[in-house]
């Protein structure tokens, strides 16, 4: 393994921890999972205390990171422990790493999921084109399916402040923006003024993934059931419809630059947001008339990320390949939030 290979990683101290976790746990070989462009992902692999086979999955914050609430291990491994034997498909949960002193940050493991990845346009067209369709569709549906999980059932009820959601991420993105900017564009503060006077109110509160995909879902290895949602350090307790809208904006292909690859509906195949945003309200029974603020919304946010993505590739502190474009999808995602704030 490389220096860069093990950025955000001290083996001698994972290691420690591992055993103390799983007493007898020995970690043999560590390799990062390349794809995200937001926090650090590593397989682990090694021998647990009865020398069975341990494959583990650790993810932890990037470096250097400016944006602290889109990087929560804690809150994700907690939704994802609490969401354990639901209807929602799920990692494993192994335990969370809140002792600093191992890594320097909380990070979080979990059971490695054997399956399919889909991240780019050349991956999807080695798929069977229906399998494309379906896959896509079982996201909309699992998603709706995720958000009529009872919150406090699942332990969950205290998770967040679901009043006011909506209104805060508003706030807090154009917050974000401040933080992470390496220009000025003065149309997104008068974005989120218009966003901030048009907050619809929520229809339900539900447990939202926050930035789901289908590159944040593993496919079975011949079919498009999907066996885990992953990546879930923007979960939360709020409005529903932002999550979906989150969903519809990586349907579009203005997204690409941040993906770092060819966009899957490249290869054909794939539902349009209209369709993604049909299969949810059936599943969901809930009302998409206000669907134009939450797309403005999710393309702000979205904007808010790539440019927090292309602050840490300009100062040094991403990881793997894919990183360089992200800041040139910046402006056309506000320009589809500006679309969208005029259809309101």
């Amino acid at each position: 393994m490389t220096a860069t290979q093990l950025a955000g990683i001290d083996p001698a101290r994972l290691g420690e921890w591992a055993a103390q976790v799983a007493p007898g746990a020995r970690i043999e070989r560590i390799d990062l999972i390349t794809g995200g462009k937001s926090n650090l992902t590593y397989r682990l692999r090694g021998r647990a205390g009865d020398e069975a086979p341990l494959d583990w999955v650790l993810r932890r914050p990037p470096l250097g990171t400016l944006t602290p609430s889109a990087h929560d291990m804690g809150r994700e491994y907690r939704v994802v422990h609490a969401l354990q034997g639901s209807p929602v498909p799920v990692a494993p949960s192994i335990a969370l790493g809140d002792d600093t002193d191992v890594l320097g940050v909380v990070f979080a493991v979990y059971g490695f999921v054997a399956g399919r990845s889909i991240q780019s346009a050349d991956e999807a067209r080695a798929m069977p084109v229906a399998e494309r369709a379906e896959a896509s569709l079982a996201l909309a549906t699992g998603l709706a399916a995720l958000h009529q999980v009872d919150a406090a059932a699942v332990g969950l009820g205290a998770f967040g402040r679901p009043d006011g959601f909506t209104a805060r991420q508003v706030t807090r993105w154009a917050g974000q923006w401040e933080r992470v900017r390496t220009r000025e564009l003065p149309v997104v503060a008068k974005l989120a003024d218009e966003l901030a006077a048009r907050v619809p109110p929520a229809q339900r509160a539900s447990i939202l993934h926050g930035d789901l995909r289908l590159d944040n879902a593993i496919l079975a290895p011949q079919s498009p059931r999907i066996l885990a949602f992953v990546d879930w350090e923007m979960a939360a307790l709020g409005d529903p419809l932002t999550d979906l809208a989150t969903l519809l904006v990586y349907a579009d292909r203005v997204i690409e630059p941040v993906l770092g690859v060819p966009h899957l509906d490249r290869a054909g195949g794939f539902p349009s947001q209209r369709e993604l945003a049909a299969a949810y309200a059936r599943a969901s029974g809930l009302s998409l008339d206000d669907l134009d603020f939450y797309l403005a919304l999710a393309y702000l946010k979205l904007a808010v990320i790539a440019e927090g993505i292309h602050h840490r590739f300009l100062a040094g502190d991403t990881v793997g390949e894919g990183f360089a474009t992200a800041g040139a999808a910046v402006e056309p995602l506000l320009r589809r939030a500006v679309d969208h704030v005029r259809g309101l």
